[in-house]
């Protein structure tokens, strides 16, 4: 029944963050806000945010990692390079600099974390279509006249996806503690977007006083990671 920004001070005695109560399961934030609604909208952020930054930079890095791979040769040796250039930027301090300047939404910070996140994928891709480029299949759709686009995703793509199945769930749970870690250091979306991140840090700021606003949030967390871990394995 509560909304996610909603204050409740009016309705409650006493200064938050309020212990649980009947009427709060998690009790509330350090300005009388429900707990409990905002860790839901909150996994609803994250999950999406977590999506979203694979989807873009397992993109990216597919289609860098098929080219290199496919093509071979002085594409694939300046790639290298580029890509190795690219891997070597800080990325903890430029998402810093940025957000210091720009004030980050999701949909800012969604391809500013994906852009440094297809790096690793683009690695695998290419040996698995330095690999597979080898098979006779490919050979026999080379003499059957396919063009490059056709062999590349319709025939080497499908038999290089075991980096993309095997690493994608640890990439989503490694976007979600990125965004997790940016709005506990303050440089992830702003206030007053739920955000587990900034529920850590109110309780940081309270010298770890209220338990509440320790326990809950970590709680969540650590069961979607292991979740999204669990899920990724079974798939």
């Amino acid at each position: 029944p509560f909304h996610p920004n909603e204050n409740l001070l009016k309705e409650m005695e006493g200064t938050p963050p309020h212990a649980p109560s009947f009427q709060h399961w998690m009790g509330t934030d350090n300005r009388g806000r429900d707990m409990f609604a905002r860790l839901v909208y909150g996994f609803r952020i994250s999950i999406l945010f977590g999506l979203g930054v694979v989807f873009v930079a397992y993109s990216l890095g597919i289609a860098v990692g098929a080219i290199l791979g496919f093509f071979g040769g002085k594409v694939d040796f300046f790639g290298q390079r580029l890509a190795e250039i690219w891997a070597a930027m800080p990325f903890l301090y430029t998402i810093i600099i940025i957000s210091s300047v720009i004030k980050p939404g999701l949909l800012l910070l969604i391809p500013l974390l994906a852009i440094f996140r297809w790096v690793g994928i683009s690695y695998f891709m290419r040996g698995e279509f330095y690999r597979e480029k080898s098979r006779d299949y490919v050979a026999a759709a080379i003499a059957q006249g396919d063009t490059r686009i056709n062999i590349m995703f319709k025939h080497l793509l499908p038999n290089s996806l075991t980096p993309v199945v095997s690493f994608a769930p640890f990439a989503f749970v490694a976007a979600i503690f990125s965004l997790i870690s940016l709005d506990f250091l303050g440089f992830g979306l702003q206030p007053p977007t739920p955000s587990w991140g900034e529920i850590i840090k109110q309780a940081k700021e309270n010298q770890f006083s209220d338990w509440n606003l320790v326990v809950f949030p970590l709680l969540t967390i650590f069961t979607t990671l292991i979740m999204a871990v669990f899920i990724g394995e079974a798939v």
